[in-house]
């Protein structure tokens, strides 16, 4: 049987992530309060604020990556902590904002990574998981690129066997910490096309986005993180506006109409 594709969710239940009370903070200081939203399966929510105001460390913070302050996380009706962590990783999968490769490894065992979680303890991987490897390289558009070392990519290759090994660990709710990393307009496109499509079939999607036009474009919700504790989540729609941005990235945007797509510039 042929391995699904990427978009293609495996058998499993609907997908939800929901935060209640969540507090992150750094060094005592806030920098997001009492976070409170829950999002489920067929939505891509896109994250927006300046730097430093807590996107990575939030996106850290949905994945039980760090504690939350106060608060808590809880994934498909279970707070995250009580997931064991393979259990976990098979239903929630993080995508890091930069990636490192400290031993030497060929692209085809690097996206074969993403396979772990689902094998049994001292268990190599089988047909189906070469398959699935192979399937997410195609689809982020690498697949003649298996033999190679990883040390030899460009910065936007590598960025896109890392979409690919996250692929391969066919979790419902992938969290995303700035996918469009390096990537040149045509993958960035892609890679954004392949996620929406992900979230069509059902999966959930959060990324940390910095392009509001981005986010009007494959988004159906926002999370605007202010700093200082402040945070504002809605639809795309009613959330993400002219008014909004200005006060969140502190100069003037401005949106526009093109081609009956919305176009944030800010000035």
């Amino acid at each position: 049987m042929a391995s699904p594709a990427p978009a293609t969710l495996s058998a499993g239940s609907a997908a939800r992530l929901a935060c209640r009370g969540l507090d992150v903070t750094v060094n005592d200081h806030p920098l997001v309060t009492a976070l409170d939203f829950e999002a489920r399966g067929g939505q891509f929510v896109a994250v927006l604020g300046r730097n430093g105001v807590g996107k990575t460390l939030t996106l850290h913070t949905l994945a039980g990556l760090r504690a939350p302050a106060t608060g808590s996380v809880w994934l498909d009706g279970r707070e995250l902590g009580q997931w064991p962590g393979s259990a976990r990783a098979r239903r929630l999968a993080l995508l890091p904002q930069t990636t490192e490769d400290p031993f030497p490894a060929t692209v085809f065992e690097t996206a074969l990574i993403g396979r772990h979680p689902h094998l049994p303890f001292w268990q190599w991987e089988g047909p189906d998981d070469l398959a699935r490897a192979q399937a997410a390289l195609a689809a982020v558009g690498i697949a003649d690129l298996g033999a190679r070392s990883v040390l030899t990519l460009s910065g936007g290759e590598r960025r896109r066997l890392a979409v690919a090994t996250l692929l391969a660990q066919d979790a419902a709710t992938c969290l995303l910490d700035e996918p469009t990393n390096h990537l040149d307009p045509q993958h960035r496109t892609e890679i954004l096309e392949l996620f929406r499509a992900r979230a069509d079939a059902g999966g959930l999607v959060i990324a940390t986005l910095h392009d509001a036009t981005l986010a009007a474009r494959y988004a159906d919700q926002v999370l605007l993180l202010h700093g200082g504790g402040r945070w504002c989540y809605g639809d795309v729609a009613t959330t993400l506006t002219a008014a909004n941005l200005s006060e969140l990235y502190a100069v003037p945007v401005e949106e526009f109409d093109w081609r009956g797509r919305r176009i944030f510039i800010s000035s």
